[in-house]
Formats: C-alpha cells, sequence, structure tokens
C-alpha cells in the first residue's frame, strides 16, 4: 500500500498540465422522479466512476453540431470479505476495463454508451461483461420546458441485499416537463418508468409520478409541494399501490452555504394480501457548505420505501457526508462517508420478513490528471455489514488504482 502511494504521488508531481475536478459519473443516471421513490440495491463493489481530475473544457471530436467524445478506463483493485454467496466471504484482485463514448446532438440531445469487462482472479467470482447506455433530450415551447431520458444497464456485482453476484437488467424511462406561470410560482410534472429483471430474484415494472408546485418567496429560498402516486409490479409476491405527499425547502442561504430538504409520508397497500397498510415517513436533504473555492464539505441524509429482490419490501434510511479538498493545486482529495440502515418489510401475511442491515463505508480517494486529457487516482475503501442474518454480515477492504483517458 504505502509503495503504491509513493509511486502514484512520483508520476503526480511529473504529470504535465494537470488541472483537477470533481470525477464525472460513467453510468447513466436516473431520473429525478425515480431517485425520490425508488432505492437501487447496493453494491459491495462500487462501479467504474471516472478516475478525480477530469479536464474541463472543450473537447472531443467537432462534426458541425455533432460532438463526439470517446473515453476509456482502467481500473485495478484488491478486495478482502467480498462474498461469493451468502456466509462466504473471499478475497480477490479485480481489473475493470471500460471503453466510453460520449455523443451530444447541438444542444438537446445527449447519447452515452460505456461497456465493461471485469476480471477477477477468485475462481468463484465469474468474469463479466457489463454496459450502461443513455439517451436524454430536452425542449422548449413558448412558458413550458420537457424533458426526456431513456436508460439501459446490465450489471453483475457482488450486491448487499443477496451476498452474492447478481445479474440485474434494468430499463428506466423519465418524462418532465415545468410550466412557468410567473417569476415566483412554477409547475413541476414528472413520470417514470422503470423494470428490473433479476437473475434468480423477484423481477419488478414499477409505474410512478412525482409533481410539484414551488413558490419562490425572495431569490435564493424557494418552498413547494408535491403529491405522488405509483404502482409497484413484482413477479413474486403481492403487488402494491402507493401514494407519496411532500413538502420541500430549497435555500442558498450564503454564497457558502445551501440547503435542499424534503419530506412527507408515504401511504402503501398491497393487492390481495392480509397485510395492512404501510405508512412510512420519507424523507430527503442535503447541506453543502463551501468556505473557500478549494474545500467543499458536505451532509445528506434520506428515508425511502422500495421493492426488494426478496418477497418484501425495504425501507431504507442513509446517511452520509464528504470532504473535498484540492491540494498544491494538483491534487483532488475526497473523503467520505456513509451510514445504511435496510429493514426488511413483508409483503404479505405469509411473507417471511424481520432482516434489518446496518451497513457503515469509509472512501478516500486521491487523484489528479495529466497530459490535459488524462487522469490517475488511488483510492480505498472499507465497508461493514452488520446483519441480523449472519449470512450477510461481512467486512471488506478494497484498494486500487484508476487510470482514464477522455479524447
Amino acid at each position: 500500500m504505502k509503495t503504491m502511494l509513493i509511486c502514484l504521488l512520483i508520476l503526480i508531481v511529473a504529470a504535465e498540465a494537470q488541472e483537477v475536478i470533481t470525477s464525472s459519473p460513467s453510468t447513466p443516471a436516473i431520473p429525478a422522479t425515480t431517485q425520490q421513490i425508488q432505492a437501487e440495491p447496493v453494491g459491495v463493489i462500487q462501479p467504474l466512476g471516472g478516475a478525480s481530475g477530469v479536464p474541463q473544457g472543450p473537447h472531443g471530436l467537432q462534426w458541425g453540431a455533432l460532438n463526439l467524445e470517446p473515453s476509456l478506463t482502467y481500473r485495478f483493485l484488491y478486495g478482502t470479505g467480498i462474498q461469493s454467496s451468502p456466509g462466504q466471504s473471499q478475497n480477490t484482485a479485480i481489473h475493470e476495463v471500460a471503453p466510453g463514448l460520449a455523443l451530444a446532438l447541438g444542444s438537446h440531445w445527449t447519447l452515452n454508451y460505456m461497456p465493461k469487462w471485469t476480471f477477477y482472479s477468485n475462481h468463484l467470482f465469474h468474469d463479466t461483461f457489463d454496459q450502461a447506455v443513455s439517451l436524454a433530450g430536452a425542449a422548449a415551447y413558448e412558458d413550458w420546458l420537457f424533458g426526456l431520458s431513456q436508460t439501459y444497464a446490465h450489471t453483475d456485482q457482488p450486491l448487499i441485499e443477496t451476498g452474492r453476484q447478481t445479474s440485474l437488467e434494468t430499463y428506466s424511462t423519465g418524462l418532465n416537463a415545468s410550466y412557468r406561470f410567473s417569476r415566483a410560482m412554477l409547475l413541476e410534472l414528472g413520470a417514470s418508468q422503470n423494470f428490473t429483471f433479476a437473475d434468480r430474484f423477484t423481477n419488478t415494472r414499477d409505474w410512478s409520478t412525482m409533481d410539484w408546485l414551488t413558490y419562490q418567496f425572495w431569490p435564493r429560498f424557494d418552498v413547494g409541494l408535491g403529491v405522488g402516486a405509483g404502482y409497484d409490479d413484482v413477479s413474486v409476491g403481492n403487488n402494491s399501490i402507493f401514494e407519496q405527499y411532500q413538502g420541500r425547502i430549497d435555500w442558498r442561504a450564503t454564497d457558502k452555504v445551501s440547503f435542499q430538504i424534503h419530506g412527507g409520508v408515504e401511504d402503501r397497500q398491497f393487492q390481495g394480501s392480509g397485510a395492512g397498510n404501510l405508512i412510512n415517513p420519507i424523507f430527503g436533504g442535503s447541506i453543502q457548505y463551501q468556505p473557500v473555492e478549494t474545500t467543499t464539505l458536505s451532509l445528506s441524509a434520506g428515508r425511502a420505501v422500495s421493492t426488494s429482490l426478496f418477497t418484501n419490501l425495504v425501507e431504507s434510511t442513509d446517511f452520509t457526508g464528504s470532504v473535498n479538498q484540492r491540494l498544491f493545486k494538483r491534487l483532488d482529495l475526497t473523503l467520505s462517508g456513509g451510514y445504511h440502515i435496510a429493514r426488511y418489510v413483508a409483503s404479505a401475511a405469509t411473507v417471511p420478513a424481520g432482516r434489518q442491515d446496518d451497513y457503515y463505508s469509509f472512501n478516500a480517494r486521491l487523484g489528479t490528471g495529466f497530459l490535459k486529457r488524462g487522469t490517475i487516482a488511488t483510492f480505498y475503501q472499507f465497508s461493514r455489514n452488520a446483519s441480523n442474518n449472519s449470512l450477510f454480515t461481512y467486512s471488506s477492504s478494497q484498494v486500487g488504482i484508476e487510470i482514464g483517458y477522455r479524447y
């Protein structure tokens, strides 16, 4: 570990034209309406995220209104305590290779595609080919703004929820529209469709909407009221209908501090089930503080209810915090940690439940840019899941290095 860090620091000092910014995601984003309603399973091995220090500014191949940006990322990590099956933790080296392609057509449409090959040194894990693609577009008509997003992703990595490598296919469609009645009042409409197909686990199809009416009391301070509803269709178990009632506040208190808070209640009804209505508080919020240009601190928390890969629901609560610090004008250091609680709830009187997971994680990442368009980073992650079902309890450490280049 010490030798790796020393070698990385030598490369950083010798790098040319270095510029450090926050890393960008390599997989398609989930529509915002979906994020508020459905929580995703948490992976033991974090998805390939693109090295810190991706240079900003114009790049890629330009033909009129068409802009093409190819990229390539290689990642190596060594992990301990990664579950190959419930109750069985393994050590393994992992190599990941991910070419990427980003296509922009004018200012209205973007298309992103990233395949990823993953190779494990431990034969108890199988090598995988994952891929992710997203299409997003936007248009304006008079006082209306419209947006469309479509994503597809196939992953096959170890998950906390299942305790093993799990093949997942997800299809997500998001539609949104906003209408400004006046300078102060805004209507936001959002709808989403999400399909999740899991090998040997529960498949889910869900449709949902979340609509907001926002009023700006003064610059930097907005208050909104929202109403949402959805339907979850599961391959095993009982389907459910839910309604959500929320309020939210967006407040830019100063040039250095901002708050975003939303919360309310969800009422869920199960079809053909002996279980009564499930009424839950839901919320989300974040605080960001930037005391100086090179330092950013953030805290966030959230609570949501979603379908599980098993035959029940999961109530999840998350608390996270991070610090991003630029060092010596060349290095980007990010420290983050989180606490995640997952409680599995029966969707019917005959469905077993009662499992609860308490998941802790800490991440450290140090990166920089080189040769104007290249990036390099080293990272460390520690995670531990304490479950009342001993088969899903584990403790894992992962350390590695990541190199990327974007044309």
